[in-house]
């Protein structure tokens, strides 16, 4: 008996939610703006295309190249060398047990000036204690520090930007996304640690020298 009530209770509750899934499913009818039931005064305006003139001057935004680049070689770039330097790049440098000034001095050949922007610094200071040798590291009066104006610690937008605005900067980073970001930027060299050493890459073409020749 108990069951057969059940039985019945599951039937009118799948009925019920038969009814009401259908009352939802209904879309609402809407009235097309050319029926005879809505008035003259209150139908909208058909838009009409505007006329193509063949001979109106057309004009085609084009954006504009850095004044540093001459024929696309970078002519702000020149010793002392001014280098931005990502977190991910400090990390390296010091798994690979480089010193990085001097082994940038022994890359290039000449004076390196490594800059830190707020929010890299702002990465390895949320990184915790782990990092705390990068940050001593960084921390050197040898290391210039930039500030930053954008919101957030978020560093690779920061350094896409400012080698976009000023060509005088080379980029230190071994993170890919980064480096495939700033070869889209023309005239900007980047330096990565790879086998133990500092190795600049699109210097020569930075330059206009030919390959082998820097």
């Amino acid at each position: 008996m108990h069951a057969q009530l059940r039985e019945l209770n599951r039937g009118k509750q799948r009925k019920t939610r038969k009814i009401v899934e259908k009352r939802f499913a209904k879309m609402k009818k809407i009235i097309s703006p050319s029926d005879p039931r809505i008035k003259a005064k209150d139908r909208a305006e058909p838009k009409k295309k505007k006329a193509i003139d063949p001979h109106e001057m057309k004009i085609r935004e084009v954006p504009q190249t850095s004044s540093a680049l001459f024929f696309q070689y970078n002519t702000q770039l020149g010793p002392p060398y001014h280098i931005l330097i990502d977190t991910n790049f400090i990390n390296f440098s010091i798994k690979n047990k480089l010193d990085i000034i001097q082994n940038m001095m022994d890359c290039l050949y000449a004076k390196c000036i490594p800059y830190i922007t707020d929010c890299v610094l702002g990465e390895l200071e949320k990184l915790g204690r782990k990092y705390r040798v990068a940050l001593r590291i960084i921390k050197d009066p040898r290391f210039e520090r930039i500030a930053c104006l954008h919101k957030g610690t978020y560093a690779d937008d920061c350094i896409v930007q400012r080698v976009t605005q000023h060509k005088c900067y080379i980029v230190a980073t071994n993170d890919k996304d980064l480096k495939r970001r700033i070869r889209k930027i023309p005239g900007v060299p980047i330096m990565y640690v790879a086998e133990h050493k500092f190795t600049i890459e699109r210097m020569p073409d930075a330059y206009g020298a030919p390959k082998g020749a820097i």
